[in-house]
């Protein structure tokens, strides 16, 4: 792979999460700002299809990763280069952090920068965002590395995952699935509390994720 390929992709990365966390974080907080005129299911939808035009926009450039998780699941499940992984994470930062100073600038820090934290105790979220992450990466999976699956429907299938998620999940943990997703606005506005969980709970959902598909696939079916 020669250096600028991998810039382009880098670029894509960054790109993409600066736009899922540009639309998502800040959908909770222009809902925040209007006094609730988003509305929950609003703030889901917009994650979901946030998701789903930049993967389409940019899957072919870099893969549309868009989350540290991911990442790291697809280098465990042999379907993406380790030396690759650090400069992802990097580049998902980086435009993360730069989304949530953008809402910053504009809306101060309305709607917490739609930082992700707990309702009720740490490790029920935890252990949410781990089934959360573990059941998106299984659909990230399937589409993105089985042949026999429908390639073209890869963006909706994923997009409709998070949004759905998103809507049932988000009043107890966030709904976070995505380290890049809390920490660019935890940086931000220098939030920490609980902010762990959604580091670990998500690897750890991600992980598994990717594990239990290739076994439900086969390791014998082709993967491209």
């Amino acid at each position: 792979m020669t250096r600028y390929p991998q810039v382009r992709q880098l670029a894509a990365e960054a790109v993409g999460t600066f736009g899922l966390v540009f639309a998502g974080t800040g959908a909770v907080v222009i809902d925040a700002e209007t006094g609730g005129r988003i509305g929950h299911v609003g703030i889901g939808l917009t994650f979901g299809l946030v998701i789903m035009v930049m993967i389409y926009a940019v899957g072919h450039v870099s893969g549309a990763h868009f989350n540290p998780a991911v990442t790291l699941a697809f280098a465990v499940g042999r379907h993406f280069p380790w030396p690759l992984v650090p400069r992802y994470w990097a580049a998902q930062l980086l435009g993360g952090v730069v989304a949530s100073a953008t809402l910053r600038g504009m809306f101060g820090e309305t709607g917490g920068l739609g930082v992700t934290m707990p309702l009720g105790s740490a490790g029920r979220s935890f252990l949410l965002e781990i089934v959360l992450t573990f059941l998106l990466m299984f659909v990230i999976t399937s589409v993105a590395t089985d042949v026999r699956a429908v390639g073209q429907a890869a963006a909706i299938a994923i997009g409709g995952t998070i949004g759905l998620e998103a809507l049932f999940a988000g009043p107890i943990s966030g709904a976070s699935m995505n380290p890049a997703r809390s920490l660019a606005p935890a940086l931000v506005s220098a939030t920490w509390t609980h902010q762990w969980l959604y580091v670990a709970g998500p690897a750890l959902g991600a992980v598994a994720g990717v594990l239990v598909y290739q076994f439900v696939r086969g390791w014998d079916a082709e993967a491209p």
